[in-house]
């Protein structure tokens, strides 16, 4: 397993999951995030499985951040071996109500943040011949209505994952696209200034989403092994085939189903 592995968005969800998982699999652990209270209680918790976890104070959005947590987790716990650019929300609506405003916030975190994350940590990498691993989504390969900056964030850093990897393969760099379905998280909670609604209930039945500890088993296996891409979730894998095979049924069952009420597209 590997030595080290930083990642970001560590607060909650898919990334606090990965945490443990990574722990479980004997991997010392450096966690970034703005919530650093949430932080401190995982850490005390992998810290108590015996593993090394670092609280890294950091928003993906901010220069410099990315930089100074990975100074510390080079400095902690002497390099870094995988990166997993987790840290992303999803902004909804009809596009005729938002603003450009809102599709800039969505991609300063969901696309510029993995790019700072990125630029950050490429040399740490080069150095181990590590694991660059992107957190995508199923809406990477389809846009739903009341989703497009969501959507486009995560094309966006589809193309970057499929570049990227032909570009860093001669430094012995891996690149791990991961796009899960519906997950168990907060980001369906999540308002499209990326505040946390208290209170918030889940809009995808209980079901439909896969248990985090699941995803998060199935995301680190991926990366161990340095896979090209991982669709997670059994409704995840269905719906891409039918996007890549059968664009037009797709487009029809899109149009026929209840997306156009939901007010969130999808999982990060």
């Amino acid at each position: 397993m590997s030595r080290a592995v930083l990642i970001t968005g560590a607060s909650s969800g898919i990334g606090a999951a990965l945490a443990r998982e990574f722990a479980t699999r004997g991997a010392d652990v450096a966690l970034a995030a703005r919530r650093t209270d949430r932080l401190e209680e995982l850490s005390k918790e992998l810290t108590a499985r015996g593993r090394r976890a670092l609280v890294l104070a950091c928003d993906v959005t901010r220069d410099g951040d990315l930089e100074a947590a990975a100074a510390r987790t080079r400095e902690a716990l002497g390099g870094i071996d995988v990166v997993v650019a987790n840290a992303g929300f999803g902004v909804v609506g009809p596009a005729e109500t938002l603003t450009l405003a809102d599709y800039r916030r969505q991609f300063e975190t969901n696309v510029f943040g993995v790019l700072r994350t990125l630029y950050a940590t490429l040399d740490d990498l080069k150095r181990s011949r590590g694991v660059f691993a992107i957190i995508g989504s199923v809406s990477g390969h389809l846009a739903t209505p009341n989703g497009t900056p969501y959507a486009m964030s995560k094309f966006a850093v589809r193309a970057l994952a499929e570049g990227l990897r032909h570009e860093l393969r001669p430094a012995g760099v891996a690149v791990t696209l991961l796009s899960p379905g519906f997950v168990e998280s907060e980001i369906r909670l999540v308002d499209n200034d990326g505040r946390l609604r208290a209170g918030g209930r889940d809009i995808v039945p209980s079901w439909l989403r896969m248990r985090t500890a699941t995803a998060a088993r199935q995301i680190a296996t991926a990366i161990e092994r340095r896979q090209r891409e991982r669709i997670v979730t059994g409704h995840g894998k269905a719906l891409v085939f039918l996007a890549r095979h059968a664009p037009g049924l797709m487009s029809a069952l899109v149009g026929l189903s209840g997306y156009r009420g939901r007010s969130h597209p999808g999982q990060a």
